[in-house]
């Protein structure tokens, strides 16, 4: 089985910066706060990093549509919207929620932090799942330029 090294990547990032959370929380937990911060940082760089080969890829490559089943297809829809909503509001929590313990607004963080963990690891879940449905269950669909698209070449 052969997989694409980039969306192969991409997920990886997303899946490392869930696992930084989960390891974040859990040193804050133990009151280590130098280290929850150092962890929730790189947690943020490897979601960026995701970000940033996600939006290239997208607009350089183009998108690749889902290769199974017709039958399916509505119902990796949904999910795909309920992954790309929860990762939305996961990525807008996570700037509110860093900002706010950066600047020491620790009221704010500790109220959001909890949430915006949860949210950001069933982002990286049903990423994955995402993942595997385009490239390892199925042979991806078609993949368009988002340059071929609109420019026409």
């Amino acid at each position: 089985m052969s997989v694409p090294f980039w969306p192969t990547l991409s997920t990886f990032l997303i899946v490392l910066s869930a696992v930084l959370v989960a390891i974040g929380w859990s040193l804050i937990r133990k009151k280590k706060i130098e280290a929850h911060k150092k962890t929730m940082l790189a947690a943020a760089v490897s979601a960026v990093l995701f970000l940033i080969i996600y939006v290239s890829r997208t607009i350089i490559v183009g998108n690749t549509s889902f290769g199974g089943p017709d039958g399916l297809k509505i119902y990796y829809t949904i999910f795909l919207i309920f992954h790309i909503c929860l990762a939305m509001t996961g990525a807008v929590l996570g700037v509110v929620t860093i900002v706010a313990g950066l600047k020491n607004n620790l009221v704010r963080h500790r109220k959001l932090g909890p949430v915006t963990s949860v949210i950001w690891l069933f982002t990286a879940l049903t990423g994955v799942l995402v993942y595997l449905l385009l490239y390892v269950f199925y042979k991806g669909g078609e993949t368009t330029s988002m340059l071929k698209a609109i420019l026409g070449f």
